[in-house]
């Protein structure tokens, strides 16, 4: 079995060909080639850790893959990373073990980061600017990835903690030296700025209200993950024109979905919107809901393990 530390993870990672990989991915899903069961939750109740597992077998794959990630928001009062995880990509032949990433939770975040920008791409978004509500790694990786696909000159940021708003700042003007970075003072305030918004926090009640959003907006909530999350008022997914899901059962259970389970049957998986776009108009507010799939874990482990060899 081949053991792959975050050093060597890091490495063979390519922004622009993990977008890709990731449309391969949830085309993939959507068109039903492969089988993904609905991820497994723990709550670490003393202490507000979360644990997710997810897996999943693309048919006639070589591979399939078990993934952990975690979050204790409790170590970034130890000077310890909030996320951590690790991924196993298995023969789908024998069964037996081929690769363990090591990856402290990196490869979940990239992935997620990801398939936020594919969607901002697939739906010919021209935004110069954009707005982020969170201040962690996703908010960071969140505005890497989209800097590959749109020609961004300003980001808009908001977090609960000054002082980690401020942080994230900091990063993201070093690793974006030719864009502007904000800090707005309220998630409608960034709402105010931006017309391309990302949600990535943890939030259980509502951060954006449907009045705060602008005409021609498009959100992409990655934050609602699990059960009695919640980053959008209900309202914002029943105005929008076009309403995508990572997946329409787990976004039902997990997702902002799960607060408006009346508008389900008109949502459109990704996968499904990727093989056959639907036109919208300039004015018209979307919304993208992201649950996180198995199926792009599995993508990305075999991404990397490819890459290492």
């Amino acid at each position: 079995m081949r053991i792959l530390e975050l050093p060597e993870i890091r490495r063979v990672l390519v922004y622009r060909q993990i977008i890709d990989r990731m449309r391969d991915a949830v085309t993939a899903w959507s068109r039903g080639e492969c089988d993904m069961p609905m991820p497994m939750h723990l709550e670490i109740e003393p202490i507000n850790g979360e644990v997710h597992m997810k897996s999943s077998y693309r048919r006639g794959g070589k591979y399939f893959a078990l993934k952990i990630a975690s979050s204790f928001p409790g170590n970034l009062a130890r000077g310890l990373p909030a996320g951590n995880g690790m991924m196993l990509l298995a023969s789908a032949e024998t069964g037996e073990p081929v690769a363990f990433l090591a990856d402290a939770g990196l490869l979940t975040d990239v992935r997620t980061a990801a398939v936020s920008a594919l969607v901002a791409r697939e739906l010919g978004r021209r935004d110069r600017v954009l707005g982020i509500l969170g201040t962690g790694i996703q908010a960071r990786l969140q505005a890497k990835m989209h800097a590959e696909i749109l020609d961004l000159n300003r980001i808009y940021l908001w977090g609960r903690s000054p002082e980690r708003a401020s942080e994230c700042c900091r990063d993201l003007q070093a690793a974006l030296p030719h864009a502007e970075i904000a800090i707005a003072d309220s998630p409608a305030a960034v709402a105010r700025a931006a017309r391309l918004v990302v949600t990535a926090t943890a939030s259980r009640l509502p951060l954006l209200r449907a009045s705060d959003v602008q005409p021609g907006t498009h959100i992409s909530a990655v934050g609602s993950d699990s059960a009695g999350k919640q980053e959008l008022e209900p309202a914002i997914l029943r105005t929008a024109a076009l309403l995508l899901v990572d997946s329409h059962r787990q976004c039902e259970k997990l997702g902002e979905l799960q607060h408006a389970t009346d508008q389900a049957g008109r949502a459109v998986e990704i996968g499904t919107y990727c093989d056959a776009p639907v036109a919208v108009k300039p004015e018209a507010i979307t919304v993208a809901d992201f649950t996180g799939l198995g199926v792009e874990d599995l993508y990305i482990a075999e991404y990397c393990y490819q890459g290492a060899l």
